[in-house]
């Protein structure tokens, strides 16, 4: 039996400097991902969204690759988030369940698959916990709006929520492609078999539209907050403009007066 670990380390890793640095053997890559082969049974995967994969590593493989892998990331994790799968060869046998997976025979294609699954997974697992707060921030937000009829937040503060909201939605949507399946499945009836089952066990569809939709109730509240601070300083605007208008009125009066 074999161990796939994931562990999101970092908000991003440097795929370039990665590949020229890093004396490992380079089974497969892309703008985004490296798979590297370590040994006879032994690989790792690398993912530009700060995710790094492994398959059958101790404890102490594991924290000696991440120690080579650092130097290249960018905003380190102290609390990381994590997955672990067992993977089982038994000929003529491919099954999939939450914490195990059973393939017919050591094919790295199959065991990239099951390492690229886990850590989607562990991805959705982060942007969960990001979106929840993200929610939790905006609904004290209504709130106050409810309780006060007016808001608790400058108009800077709210446009850097927004793009913040926004920022999130777009590396969900460049770094986790749920919805579409690896290239070496497309001519491969059985990793193609291996990828849906991967995805159905790891519920990440769903996860993932999960995440989106409150990442769009969170974008639509956030746009009426816009509007009516939009409304408030458009009618300040309006009572300027009146103000200036009768002050010139009652000094043409008192010019005429006197």
């Amino acid at each position: 039996m074999y161990s796939v670990d994931a562990y999101q380390i970092a908000a991003s890793i440097s795929i370039r400097e990665c590949k020229r640095n890093l004396p490992w053997n380079l089974l497969f890559s892309d703008g985004d991902e490296l798979f590297y082969k370590l040994g006879e049974e032994k690989f790792v995967y690398i993912f530009q969204y700060g995710m790094v994969g492994f398959f059958n590593h101790s404890l102490e493989e594991k924290r000696t690759l991440l120690d080579n892998i650092k130097p290249f990331c960018k905003g380190l994790k102290e609390e990381r988030f994590s997955e672990e799968v067992n993977v089982i060869i038994e000929e003529g046998k491919q099954l999939v369940s939450f914490d195990k997976v059973i393939i017919p025979s050591f094919d790295y294609e199959a065991i990239r698959l099951i390492v690229l699954n886990a850590s989607q997974s562990v991805a959705l697992d982060n942007y969960f916990e990001i979106t929840e707060k993200l929610l939790g921030e905006t609904n004290e937000h209504t709130k106050y709006l409810e309780q006060k009829g007016k808001l608790d937040i400058s108009g800077n503060k709210l446009k850097r929520f927004i793009g913040r909201v926004l920022n999130i939605k777009n590396e969900i949507s460049e770094n986790l492609y749920i919805f579409d399946s690896p290239a070496i499945t497309w001519d491969n009836e059985t990793l193609n078999h291996l990828d849906l089952e991967l995805k159905k066990t790891f519920d990440l569809k769903d996860r993932y539209r999960y995440i989106y939709e409150r990442l769009g109730v969170i974008k639509e509240n956030l746009e009426l907050f816009k509007d009516i601070m939009d409304h408030k300083e458009s009618s300040r605007l309006e009572w300027i403009i009146i103000i200036l208008i009768l002050v010139e009125v009652v000094d043409m009066f008192i010019l005429k007066m006197f």
